[in-house]
């Protein structure tokens, strides 16, 4: 891009910015070449459009995968002295093969997997429908561990509790078991909810024009790496700080919520 653009912008500017340094000006021509010049600050707004929308499809495919698994191997392993149903003894074995599977490979090969071998998505929502699938296959392996985790930490008595009330299997632990159950495996589940906000990065592997992506395509065009990773990386943080503010008033309500 041509200085020309950059000195009219900066000759209407205040005079103090005309009295600054050569270095601080060639710092403002950066941050003119990714942010000012062509509105290339929309491309980060758009981009964080498809990382939230990743974000939360994948975090709600992942908690609903998880929960289902851990069901199924919280079931299975309570069956000490009887032999589980035939349907467990069936489904457990498949569960543990797809945790040792999902959690023994990378997230950037998964979305490799799915995005060129099966998937092959030709448009955006393709991508968008691909990387939540992925990321939250991958997400449910690791939410399954927490949440079984959450599920044993409750004392058997409230299952037999809930079976005495006539509550079936299900009932009870939909009712009784799982709302304890998450106020102990809440900080576990921010924890994953921040790595998985975190990966999302990863998505650009598959032509997916997140924000990461976005900040790639600045690099390429300007020749400047220093300004677009860098506000990459502040945007990331921004994020964390945020969601890790909102998990600590969401458990001081928990806590709250006991006395």
């Amino acid at each position: 891009m041509s200085t020309l653009t950059f000195a009219k912008w900066i000759a209407d500017a205040p005079g103090w910015v005309l009295g600054l340094s050569e270095g601080l000006q060639r710092f403002l021509f950066q941050l003119f070449q990714c942010f000012i010049y062509g509105d290339r600050w929309k491309m980060y707004l758009n981009g964080l459009k498809i990382t939230f929308i990743v974000t939360l499809g994948a975090l709600a495919l992942g908690v609903v995968i998880g929960l289902i698994l851990a069901v199924i191997r919280t079931s299975y392993d309570s069956y000490t002295v009887t032999k589980p149903p035939i349907v467990l003894r069936i489904l457990n074995p498949l569960v543990q093969i797809y945790l040792t599977v999902i959690r023994g490979t990378p997230m950037m090969v998964q979305l490799l997997i799915m995005g060129f071998v099966i998937m092959m998505p030709k448009t955006q929502a393709g991508g968008i429908a691909c990387g939540i699938i992925t990321l939250g296959i991958n997400s449910g392996a690791y939410v399954a561990e927490i949440i079984r985790s959450g599920l044993q930490s409750i004392p058997k008595g409230q299952t037999e509790a809930g079976r005495s009330l006539g509550f079936n299997f299900f009932q009870t632990m939909w009712y009784i078991v799982i709302p304890q159950a998450i106020k102990n495996i809440l900080p576990a589940l921010g924890n994953e909810m921040i790595t998985l906000l975190k990966d999302t990065s990863l998505v650009s592997v598959i032509a997916l024009r997140d924000v990461t992506k976005q900040a790639q395509n600045i690099v390429s065009v300007t020749y400047n790496a220093f300004v677009p990773y860098i506000t990459l990386a502040l945007i990331y943080l921004a994020l964390v700080l945020i969601l890790t503010k909102l998990l600590r008033i969401l458990e001081k309500r928990l806590k709250k919520s006991d006395h």
